[in-house]
């Protein structure tokens, strides 16, 4: 494979996101995209590959390769696990959820590279591939609809990130409760074979809670909301490097991945590991621990001791994101086109981010928020701009195209509220007093 800037720069198949998260809109997506504020929602999550771990080696060998620390994990828990390589860029992450003290599953692809280590020995573990359904259940109205579904009173006493045992639709399933798009919610995850069964119900079910399913044109906007950065959205994995031939040779070998971006966007990097990212300027530090030694653990003591960069989101200036648009409508040159609402073709989209003609960071998963009725992006920002309410002006333009400076204010990261980790009793209380009965 040829890893230059040059060769990563070119257009994705076109079906690429409808491969994940099927089709592009049930309703539509500006409905779509407010249903994780006022009712719930259902999405499909199930494009990402599962791995099983058995044995009584697995917390060492995820120790020896992870950012987190696997001193405290009991059974039920789950931790967002982080692989950095040792420069301390993150080559990749994922879910893991211990489902009892020698079973563990690994959602993400994550899982392939705590693989390729267990398979060059050393680790009294095992690793298969699964075949799992992963439905994101997430809104206010989450909670009373899957109370309703599987009569589990348990479910409100979950911690964050614990998954539990339900029967729904005449199943055992796990509900993981987790908050990708920052509200109250559980991830629906078992058997392939019984997940359209699953869906169904919940979907049926869902219907007096005013319930939606996500198409491909919403579902990554909850990321965005919530800043969750994404690979190959936000950041490129720390692949390309001599010292991972081997693993990415393994990763050739994967009927599941591609293992490579599709690069657009004003920032030109000179190589690949300008768009390398690690975990301090993503804002996973509460996922590092140093008792343990792993791989970038020295750089990333440093890189936590004096951040250089940030993560932030940046609110668009409404007047320049317009000017893009009408000068599809003009005479002469139009601007690069600024898909809506927001690049669905699957671009690790990344534009320069400057204050004062001063390049001051790179500003990534543009995309329009309904419900703040904003453009925003995430944006990886030097600490010294990143002060809240700075002006900077995002460069917008592919290489060769006309450029158009967008004003922009710098926002905290997540710029929505998170309400994911509250008291479900107390919010299920104040659902019930401010909804009322459910017809």
């Amino acid at each position: 494979m040829d890893f230059t800037v040059d060769a990563f720069r070119s257009t994705p198949p076109f079906d690429i996101l409808a491969k994940l998260f099927g089709q592009p809109e049930h309703t539509d997506w500006l409905d779509e995209s407010m249903s994780w504020k006022r009712t719930c929602y259902i999405g499909d999550w199930s494009f990402l590959p599962q791995t099983r771990f058995r044995g009584p080696g697995v917390p060492e060998l995820f120790s020896s390769i992870s950012v987190n620390s696997f001193r405290t994990f009991p059974v039920g828990a789950s931790k967002h696990v982080v692989q950095t390589d040792a420069h301390g860029h993150v080559i990749s992450e994922g879910i893991l959820t211990r489902l009892d003290e020698e079973d563990h599953v690994f959602h993400g692809p994550g899982g392939d590279y705590a693989r390729y280590h267990l398979e060059q020995g050393g680790f009294e573990a095992t690793a298969e591939d699964e075949d799992w359904f992963v439905y994101q259940v997430s809104g206010p109205a989450s909670i009373p609809l899957l109370l309703e579904l599987t009569g589990d009173e348990r479910l409100l006493d979950t911690p964050y990130m614990h998954a539990v045992p339900v029967i729904l639709a005449g199943h055992r399933i796990w509900a993981l409760r987790q908050g990708m798009a920052g509200e109250v919610g559980f991830e629906l995850q078992g058997p392939r074979e019984i997940g359209s069964t699953v869906y169904d119900a919940v979907v049926q079910a869902g219907q007096k809670y005013g319930i939606r399913r996500l198409g491909n044109r919403a579902a990554p906007l909850n990321h965005l909301e919530n800043a969750v950065p994404t690979r190959n959205l936000d950041y490129l994995p720390a692949l390309y490097e001599p010292e991972q031939a081997g693993f990415l040779a393994h990763l050739l070998s994967s009927p599941w991945h591609i293992p490579r971006a599709y690069l657009a966007g004003s920032f030109q990097g000179e190589s690949l590991r300008d768009y390398y990212r690690d975990p301090v300027e993503l804002g996973w530090t509460r996922q590092i621990s140093f008792d343990h030694p792993f791989p970038g653990d020295t750089a990333l003591r440093e890189k936590l001791a004096r951040p250089a960069r940030v993560l932030r989101t940046l609110v668009w200036n409404s007047e320049d994101v317009l000017d893009v648009h009408r000068s599809l409508y003009g005479d002469g040159p139009h601007h690069t086109f600024m898909d809506m609402p927001r690049d669905l073709r699957g671009h690790l989209w990344v534009d320069r981010v400057e204050r004062d003609g001063v390049v001051v960071g790179a500003a990534t998963q543009r995309g329009y928020s309904r419900h703040f009725r904003q453009m925003l992006s995430l944006s990886v920002l030097n600490t010294a701009d990143a002060g809240i309410g700075a002006p900077v002006e995002v460069v917008w333009g592919n290489p060769g195209d006309p450029v158009k400076r967008i004003r922009a204010t710098v926002a905290r990261a997540p710029y929505k509220p998170v309400r994911s980790r509250v008291d479900l009793r107390l919010h299920l209380a104040a659902y019930r007093a401010e909804s009322g009965p459910v017809a």
